[in-house]
């Protein structure tokens, strides 16, 4: 008995001894964490090593570790301890670019650069409650400053922004399988914070996310992947906090989960659609909350041709936010408009301030250059395509009225004079002053409204409802202030298919 618990406890070591010689510490790896000392050739031995060695884990214990662009390959994993730091170099030749043509063809931001990149890898991740922070102001006023001094030319300078735009992002990934990313923070990115392009079976969860260094500091990218779960996540970005975008045609995002995250964002909160070639599919947004957004806490667009269904969004709790809900299919690109179905919107609180949401950020979003009243949530397709299948359900939506006609100035007697801007941006201040204050509808077939609840913080002069050739709209136990009553709800070529009494109370109807 006594040798077999003997040959069992050897059996145990030698298992242990296995598991740690896949594993690299760093420090052991020549790597020094002073927050001096470049250590991208050390960190990249070590990892093309564990790849070579079947994988690991690459262990970072408490240092600041100075490194350029680092790869990361297949069944290899970072794990960063709580006081680790993985600094990005502030030299813009410590990051080669790697080929994205396809994607250069579509987005224009050249961000072709990364301070963690992996392209083709499977059974990947980073872990730890450590910080990847790219040093992303200092690394891009120094793209400036070199582009100015002609050192090093960025011809896609942005001279309208006064901006170079070839610029690394945090981390990206490409054609990757099975990903994990879990408890690290991350933070000052000179671009795009964490982008997945065509990615399958993607994990991100409990993440720290903290990204305005400085301008397109989007959150989280996901591009053309399935199988994707975004969970637990606090996101504060510059630009968007999670934003699906589809670079290809007959690629699409597909199975996507996104729950129980908090997101800040001097642009949208979650947005897809920027990019929209190929598509959105069974996409399901739950407790999400969101504050200090200077755009949409919800967008949903497909604006080169994309194809988007099976939209599930609830339990959204958004606070001093510029708008609640948009909902666009428009015709930008592409040989033909793509579609817009099947979405569905319940249990939303959302309060719309009067003025920018994101003032006292120092970096914000581009103001909108045309004088306007507050805007509605709006929901609009184009003249021949429609968006079908909406509903909206237990929605309760606060806006700042002070609307006033001297202002701006667009009558319901003037439906046909709102802009379709078909090839515009899309975005929901696109079609100018609108001419309700609550909810703007157009080109829909098959809206449906149940339990909506209005507010007004002071008094607007415009309508709460504006429906604009719409087609089969059902609306019941819609709330309106005590003083809002008759002509609150507007139609336009539009049939009204069932409302309950109290609604039709509201109804209007003009030419």
């Amino acid at each position: 008995m006594k040798k077999r618990f003997i040959f069992i406890l050897c059996g145990l070591f030698l298992c242990a001894a296995t598991i740690a010689a896949t594993d690299y510490n760093v420090l052991q790896q020549g790597a020094v964490g002073d927050g001096k000392t470049l250590n991208t050739k050390s960190l990249q031995s070590a990892i093309d090593a564990l790849h070579a060695k079947g994988g690991g884990q690459l262990y970072f214990p408490a240092g600041r570790y100075l490194t350029g662009s680092l790869q990361l390959k297949s069944n290899v994993t970072l794990y960063l301890e709580k006081e680790a730091v993985l600094l990005g170099s502030t030299s813009p030749y410590d990051y080669p670019g790697f080929s994205t043509e396809k994607e250069l063809k579509v987005n224009n931001d050249h961000f072709d650069q990364a301070l963690i990149y992996a392209e083709g890898a499977e059974n990947i991740g980073i872990t730890g409650e450590g910080c990847i922070d790219g040093q992303g102001r200092e690394l891009a006023l120094t793209i400036d400053s070199l582009h100015h001094t002609g050192e090093l030319v960025d011809k896609h300078y942005n001279t309208y922004r006064k901006r170079p735009n070839t610029r690394p992002k945090l981390l990206f990934m490409r054609n990757c399988r099975k990903v994990e990313l879990r408890k690290t923070n991350f933070r000052s990115g000179a671009a795009w914070g964490l982008s997945f392009s065509l990615c399958t079976d993607l994990t991100i969860d409990s993440l720290h996310v903290e990204n305005r260094a400085y301008w397109n500091n989007d959150g989280i990218d996901i591009s053309d992947c399935k199988d994707v779960r975004i969970s637990n996540c606090f996101i504060n970005s510059a630009d968007d906090g999670i934003c699906l975008k589809s670079h290809y045609w007959g690629a699409w995002n597909d199975r996507v989960s996104i729950s129980n995250c908090y997101i800040i964002s001097s642009a949208s909160a979650i947005k897809f659609g920027t990019e929209s070639l190929g598509g959105f599919k069974n996409v399901t947004i739950d407790n999400i909350r969101i504050k200090d957004t200077f755009r949409s806490a919800i967008a949903i667009e497909s604006v080169d041709g994309a194809e988007i269904e099976n939209v599930q969004v609830s339990n959204v709790h958004a606070v001093n936010t510029g708008n609640a809900i948009f909902i666009r299919l428009g015709h930008r690109s592409g040989e033909q408009p793509g579609y817009l179905r099947n979405v569905t919107i319940k249990d939303m609180y959302v309060e719309v301030p009067f003025g920018r949401p994101d003032i006292n950020y120092d970096l914000r979003g581009p103001a909108v250059t045309f004088f306007h009243n507050p805007f509605p949530s709006s929901i609009s397709g184009i003249p021949g395509h429609d968006i079908e299948n909406v509903k909206l359900e237990n929605i309760e939506i606060v806006y700042p009225g002070r609307a006033t006609r001297g202002m701006a100035y667009m009558s319901v007697s003037r439906l046909k004079d709102v802009p379709e801007n078909e090839k515009g941006y899309p975005e929901f201040t696109m079609f100018e002053e609108l001419p309700s204050w609550g909810f703007y509808v157009r080109h829909v077939k098959g809206i449906q409204m149940h339990n909506i609840k209005l507010r007004l913080q002071e008094d607007d002069f415009r309508p709460a409802f504006v429906f604009d050739r719409v087609s089969d709209v059902r609306l019941s136990d819609i709330s309106l202030p005590e003083n809002k009553k008759a002509g609150q709800v507007v139609l336009r070529q539009t049939n009204l298919q069932s409302a309950d009494n109290a609604v039709k109370e509201y109804v209007r109807e003009v030419e």
